[in-house]
């Protein structure tokens, strides 16, 4: 992307950058004001870039609300435990839960008369598994294992170990210890699963790209989605997305479905990357299988009480479940971050982390009625709670997961100092506060070796992280309504019990001047701008809450028709961003690169000339995430800001050039956050 500007009054520009993206320099003018020494900072985010009656009754209260009563008397009982055996079938009366060993493949979930809640037509490797892109992108681990063991066999409690030691003489396993745990309970209808990753010091260096568990359930049965409140509905079937039933659009994941098998889908679009979540939202979502004559509704949910072993922090995005159906548990991954989020490790470098506990719920209700979805939904959201609350648990055997004796506490209040805003401290309202490994300010985004904890302040400014892990940790925030990142100069150690009060910390968010004109809100997304009304034949209603609306397909190519006279031009105290500020600096239909204009009149100076070859300021190369393309409002954030000194400006109007020129793919463009111009300092 070029940036032609002036150099003008200090400008904070907030923008995303997706895909690969290049923001060029600025063309310049000199100035009839060289002694005004005006700046111009530019501040860019990068938004890196689912017998019966004839009478409508009522559903009737869950099952498991009876179910666990009943079985409260009924031990965990590990039916089959040999160490030859081919499966492990752990059962405790209301899920009998089936494992492979020694592979540790999920093979199978008997719940509510339901045989086997995952797929059985697919192969023992591709119904409930980890696994683990590595080495170059393209190399899949699906995490099998060479060795069985009973860590624990109660009435109360099974907890089963699945591992594997890595061999240098096989190149194909990517250099880890692997520790599958499965973990089934007295009265609970699921099983909870967590994974111990090693690296030991003598392991060859190695990358790795993502890490997840994969569930795909019976396709005949599972067929409505919840992810959200809103954000819930019948699913396409994956034959709908076969070659016969649909269209592949600009990216295989997204299809159009043109000939479904359920009428009803015909016309609308199918992609995986619509049903995406951040991490702080991404704690609870599943499928519904409708009742029958032979069966009860079933609802099959993934419970995640905890982030702090996920990467990126809590506004990173990630895959939650597509047509399948299939259902994912994500710890990382580099969607919407792109390379930044690739994770290296070198030879001599030791690592261990423990990734989960996740839980996997069951539930239902006992007759069909017009909605079953809701009580389903709303249970699951109970057991959410309670989760959370019993977070971190202790149960769980292993000494690398500690229990609430083991963990620590951080608390504090976080003030904002801008004098350009108030005279006063601010109380920092709702800022995200984390502890997350030692970096500089804003590395929390891009961490993916270590745990993080985050919270938000009250009004004010007040936060308490509890339930810390012992570690080395720095204290990050950002705030709502304020650029840039802060970090607390102490550096912070957990240890068992420990209990630290920061007492009262303040963050001076970057300011060279006063605020002449701005554009956006600070908030790290691009929501706040014009988000276009999708192609009507491009629709999915999943996407049609206005909340959700920027993760409609095809958005980018309306920027072409919008503008097919001529690129975007915003005048400052004229246009409103909301309507004329597109959420996404895109290139044209066919590839052509775009520029657009910010207007604005300045009793002294000026700031103009989008002919000059060597531009003001360029962010070179940066991105290649794909978040418009991923129906993403935002990515990495990146904090760009841009001096210009008063000899570029001249009196009268004045116009900035941003120049998005990389058009080495479809979908390169950028996301603004925010755009600031700032006057000298007084």
């Amino acid at each position: 992307m070029h940036v032609n500007i002036v150099k003008a009054p200090c400008i904070f520009l907030s923008c995303s950058f997706s895909s690969r993206t290049m923001v060029k320099k600025v063309a310049n003018r000199r100035s009839h004001l060289k002694q005004l020494g005006f700046w111009l900072i530019m501040i860019i985010e990068l938004l890196l870039l689912l017998p019966i009656s004839s009478q409508k009754i009522p559903a009737r209260k869950i099952l498991n609300d009876d179910n666990i009563n009943n079985s409260s008397h009924f031990a965990v009982q590990l039916k089959t435990s040999h160490p030859e055996s081919d499966s492990v079938v752990v059962d405790n009366g209301l899920v009998e839960v089936t494992i492979e060993n020694p592979s540790g493949y999920l093979l199978g979930i008997k719940y509510q008369g339901i045989d086997n809640v995952l797929e059985e037509r697919n192969e023992h490797s591709d119904r409930g598994y980890w696994d683990l892109v590595w080495y170059n992108y393209t190399t899949y681990d699906k995490m099998e294992t060479e060795y069985f063991d009973i860590i624990t066999q109660t009435d109360d409690q099974v907890e089963l170990s699945f591992s594997r030691t890595w061999n240098p003489d096989n190149p194909n396993l990517v250099p880890l210890n692997i520790d599958k745990r499965f973990i089934v309970r007295r009265g609970v209808p699921g099983v909870y699963m967590y994974a111990i990753l090693e690296r030991q010091e003598n392991f060859p260096s190695t990358e790795m790209f993502q890490i997840r568990i994969a569930f795909k359930l019976l396709e005949k049965k599972f067929n409505y989605m919840a992810l959200s409140d809103k954000r819930q509905r019948i699913m396409p079937s994956l034959v709908d997305r076969n070659t016969d039933h649909s269209q592949v659009l600009a990216f295989k994941e997204a299809v159009l479905l043109t000939n479904p098998i359920n009428p009803q889908f015909r016309g609308e679009v199918d992609d995986k990357y619509q049903y995406s979540r951040e991490n702080k939202d991404n704690t609870l979502h599943g499928w519904i299988a409708d009742s029958d004559n032979e069966n009860p509704a079933v609802g099959f949910w993934i419970i995640t009480p905890s982030t702090e072993f996920r990467t990126g922090g809590p506004h990173k995005q990630e895959l939650t479940a597509h047509a399948g159906p299939i259902a994912l548990s994500m710890f990382h991954s580099m969607h919407y971050a792109g390379k930044d989020m690739d994770v290296y490790y070198e030879q001599g470098e030791p690592w261990k982390k423990v990734l989960g506990p996740v839980f996997i719920y069951l539930n239902s209700v006992s007759v069909e009625d017009l909605d079953v979805h809701k009580p389903l939904w709303d249970d699951a959201k109970r057991q959410l709670s309670q989760e959370t609350e019993s977070w971190p648990y202790d149960f769980t055997a292993s000494d690398d997961y500690p229990s609430a004796e083991g963990r620590g506490t951080v608390r504090g209040r976080l003030l904002v100092q801008d004098r350009y805003m108030e005279n006063e401290l601010m109380q920092a309202q709702s800022a995200f506060v984390g502890l997350a490994p030692p970096g500089e300010a804003g590395s929390w985004q891009k961490n993916a070796k270590g745990y993080q904890f985050w919270t938000q302040t009250d009004e004010n400014g007040c936060f308490e992280i509890n339930h810390v892990r012992p570690g080395e940790y720095n204290l990050f925030a950002w705030v709502h309504g304020f650029i840039g990142d802060y970090k607390s100069d102490l550096d912070i150690s957990i240890e068992p019990g420990n209990n630290i009060d920061l007492g009262t910390l303040i963050y001076e968010p970057p300011r060279n001047g006063p605020t002449l004109w701005e554009i956006g809100i600070p908030d790290r997304t691009a929501a706040e701008f014009f988000i276009p009304e999708p192609y009507p034949e491009l629709m999915n209603p999943l996407c049609n809450d206005p909340a959700d609306r920027y993760r409609q397909y095809g958005l980018w190519d309306r920027y072409s028709d919008i503008y097919r006279h001529g690129d975007l031009v915003f005048t400052v105290g004229v246009s409103n961003y909301s309507r004329h500020w597109f959420f996404a600096h895109v290139l044209r239909r066919g590839g052509d690169p775009t520029t657009w204009q910010i207007k604005f009149n300045l009793d002294d100076v000026r700031f103009n000339d989008p002919s000059c070859p060597q531009p003001h300021f360029s962010t070179q190369l940066i991105g290649s995430d794909n978040a418009i393309a991923r129906h993403g409002i935002h990515g990495l954030y990146r904090l760009y800001s841009i001096m210009a000194p008063a000899n570029l400006f001249n009196m009268g109007e004045n116009t900035i050039f941003l120049t998005q020129a990389n058009n080495t793919g479809l979908f390169n463009g950028i996301m603004y956050d925010y755009i600031r111009l700032e006057g000298p300092m007084d």
